[in-house]
């Protein structure tokens, strides 16, 4: 009988076939190379090509190529090699221009850059300035909103509100107080559009307000946990009120740490001289415009999240039910917010923030 072509056998040695057996078992190496080290070993075993073809699913072609691959390269012929790709179209200089001036330039006729007017002032193509925009994360259309504290008092607030995040006293509870006003009951004029396979959920553009009511809550930095009120107003009668429940909810036995913003309310002589008569209360004032420091504003983003704004009401009652009802569920599985932010690290930050600011002209 014709005897084929004969093949050249792969003997390996103890360490190679240790590092063939690590690859052939591995779960994370790419699918093709952990059969390639498989072909190998199977070879070393005196299996044939046609065999370990039919047996891995292959041709008998693709078995005899990675045979000799790891006989002239050894366990570096089993990769791919590379292949040459189409040369590149613009330099990195080019690359560099494009993003400059999206950075330091505006059109002649826009306040910002498209992908579309950046590649018709340059010359290169919308899917090129677009994959370079993606690759550097230049987002000329959008905006984020920022205002810097002018508290002549900053750095100190900030020490003092920071420590108590980061080291809170003993036998102390402390609170991030505050009121979250003007919240509108807001009926749409039509039924929502149920969310469906392809389309999101879809409601009317227009709505009847049904009146508002402003929610007074006190978050315990310690457990996350939240005291909440929502009342018709919002004046130093209705703040004082909320004191009084803190009060009655807070063992006599722990001083209590409020961190509150500068509202006239907070301030009021009536609301001073009702903490004037109760040693354990200690007032912490955040700096202007910082209400970002102040934990509590970060629960009212959850709640308008998750209860207020794509929500229907009839009536405040309504709403009023539905917040008492998202208070009562968020409490139940209630944990800190993970506060990590030194008073170092936030100076540090707002001080590079004025260098870039100082640079930039108007």
């Amino acid at each position: 009988m014709p005897r084929g072509r004969p093949v050249v056998p792969v003997v390996l040695s103890d360490e190679q076939k240790n590092q063939l057996l690590g690859i052939a078992r591995s779960r994370s190496m790419p699918h093709g190379l952990v059969q390639r080290a498989q072909i190998v070993l199977d070879c070393a075993q005196g299996e044939s090509n046609t065999s370990i073809a039919r047996r891995l699913g292959v041709s008998n072609v693709t078995v005899g190529k990675w045979r000799r691959r790891y006989l002239d390269l050894g366990l570096e012929g089993l990769h791919d090699e590379l292949r040459p790709g189409r040369p590149r179209t613009h330099e990195d200089g080019r690359v560099a221009e494009v993003i400059n001036t999206a950075l330091q330039s505006t059109p002649p006729n826009a306040t910002h850059w498209s992908v579309r007017s950046m590649a018709e002032h340059t010359g290169i193509s919308k899917s090129t300035v677009q994959r370079w925009f993606d690759l550097f994360g230049i987002q000329p259309h959008r905006q984020r909103h920022f205002k810097l504290s002018n508290d002549p008092f900053f750095v100190e607030k900030v020490r003092d509100i920071v420590g108590l995040y980061l080291n809170p006293p003993d036998h102390a509870m402390v609170l991030c107080v505050d009121e979250k006003s003007q919240i509108q009951a807001l009926q749409r004029t039509q039924p929502m559009l149920p969310m469906g396979l392809g389309y999101v959920e879809g409601v009317t553009h227009d709505y009847v307000r049904h009146g508002t009511t402003t929610l007074f809550a006190a978050l315990d930095v310690a457990t996350g946990e939240v005291l909440a009120q929502c009342k018709r107003r919002h004046r130093h009668q209705e703040f004082l009120a909320f004191l009084r429940h803190i009060d009655a909810n807070v063992p006599q036995s722990l001083d209590i740490h409020l961190i509150v913003d500068n509202y006239a309310t907070h301030k009021h002589p009536k609301v001073k001289a009702w903490l004037a008569r109760r040693p354990r209360y200690h007032m912490h004032y955040t700096p202007t415009y910082a209400s970002w420091i102040n934990q509590v504003e970060r629960w009212f983003g959850l709640i308008t999240q998750k209860a207020i704004r794509r929500g229907s009401f009839s009536n405040v009652k309504e709403l009023t039910r539905k917040i008492n009802a998202f208070v009562d569920q968020y409490n139940a599985q209630a944990s800190p917010f993970a506060w990590v932010a030194t008073a170092e690290s936030i100076l540090a930050k707002i001080e590079r923030l004025c260098k870039v600011i100082s640079g930039t002209q108007h």
